[in-house]
């Protein structure tokens, strides 16, 4: 690349470590299964089947006001309540766009950590960008939320409320169009969610299990990014849960990638586009390649090329990927641009032309903060 390269680390980790000491999240039903919740009010000599009513108002009414939860005793309620939906989080901060039809969120945890999630209504679903870390340990120089660095780990409860919430202002029309139904869920928030695997994945089940034991949303509308942990996209290939993976790749080849994603030194290209195209033969699911367009770093026409032929190599074909090239947000002072119109098109036109589904991403927020990380980053 032209520009000065990112100064990067070696060897980033595939898991991080909670400092010793850390005060941990404030235990929740979404945390535990059914059974759990049930023996949790066990062992605090609360009635168990209390569980399953407080996971009906949570999940299957997205209610969390206690004083709505009529069905349970006066005298108990507030136990029941602090045992099993303590709050996990407030928002702070709220920027919308697209005539009120994109909405975002930064909430301050309980620890005063930030994270954030757009939530995004369009004419036939409705989308929710969820983080799974506050900040983010993988140091891409040309993301936000990268350049901050990782605070920590978030709990299955953290990333599944910020679904629920979500769910609860579709139904209530706080978003506008009128009420309706969240319908998809991105891990494309902050963080890289298979770097935090076991609440990640606690998540998806809670995301996917029906009401009350969950949300109740189809795997196939939940999407899970990563920027090629290798070991873990086998292991998720292995779960036997269908939710579309997402491989943010911005580079088809490792001198541009070891600089733009630093956790190339680790695994490059072939690999990781091989334990890609592994998912999608465990689990049918075809493989989303996601690319953030930035100017004369990675979208020239010769590189759209080689990105076909990196996907198609190994006699693969090409009907196992669908491309969103990503218009890059702009970062202020950052070297990271996004690219001209036209050398957008001529990328997207390559890649069809080499028969790959290739489809330009529909930028949302265009007037706010729009790049993960940001909004954490101005407070």
């Amino acid at each position: 690349m032209s520009e000065q390269p990112a100064t990067a680390p070696k060897s980033l980790p595939l898991v991080f470590a909670e400092p010793r000491g850390r005060k941990k999240p404030p235990r929740h039903l979404a945390d535990l299964t059914s059974d759990e919740r049930k023996d949790l009010l066990v062992e605090m000599g609360l009635p168990g089947f209390r569980a399953k009513q407080l996971s009906t108002h949570y999940f299957g009414r997205l209610v969390h006001d206690p004083a709505e939860m009529t069905d349970l005793p006066a005298a108990q309620r507030a136990e029941l309540v602090g045992a099993l939906l303590p709050d996990l989080m407030d928002p702070i901060r709220q920027q919308s766009a697209d005539k009120g039809k994109t909405v975002k969120t930064l909430w301050k945890l309980f620890d005063g950590s930030l994270v954030e999630s757009v939530l995004m209504r369009y004419k036939d679903r409705a989308t929710i960008c969820i983080s799974s870390q506050a900040g983010c340990g993988m140091a891409c120089p040309f993301c936000a939320t990268g350049q901050g660095g990782l605070t920590r780990n978030m709990s299955t409860a953290e990333i599944v409320h910020q679904v629920v919430v979500g769910a609860r202002a579709m139904a209530s029309g706080e978003v506008a169009g009128g009420p309706g139904r969240l319908s998809n869920v991105v891990f494309m928030g902050m963080g890289e969610p298979l770097a935090n695997y076991k609440a990640t994945l606690g998540a998806v089940r809670r995301l996917t299990e029906e009401a009350p034991s969950g949300l109740g949303l189809s795997a196939r509308h939940v999407t899970v990014s990563t920027v090629g942990l290798v070991p873990r996209i086998r292991q998720l290939a292995d779960e036997g849960i269908p939710v579309t993976l997402a491989l943010s790749l911005h580079a088809p080849d490792d001198e541009l990638r070891n600089d733009l994603v630093p956790i190339n030194t680790r695994f490059s290209v072939a690999e990781t586009v091989d334990a890609a195209h592994e998912y999608f033969s465990k689990t049918g699911r075809r493989v989303s390649i996601e690319y953030a367009l930035m100017r004369d770093i990675n979208d020239q026409a010769w590189r759209a090329d080689l990105l076909a032929d990196v996907l198609s190599a190994e006699g693969r074909g090409t009907g196992w990927v669908h491309i969103n090239p990503i218009p890059l947000n702009d970062i202020p002072g950052s070297q990271f641009t996004r690219s001209r119109e036209e050398d957008m098109d001529e990328f997207v036109r390559i890649l069809n032309g080499r028969g790959i589904a290739t489809t330009l991403r529909d930028t949302r927020g265009s007037e706010i903060d729009a790049a993960c990380g940001q909004l954490a980053a101005s407070e």
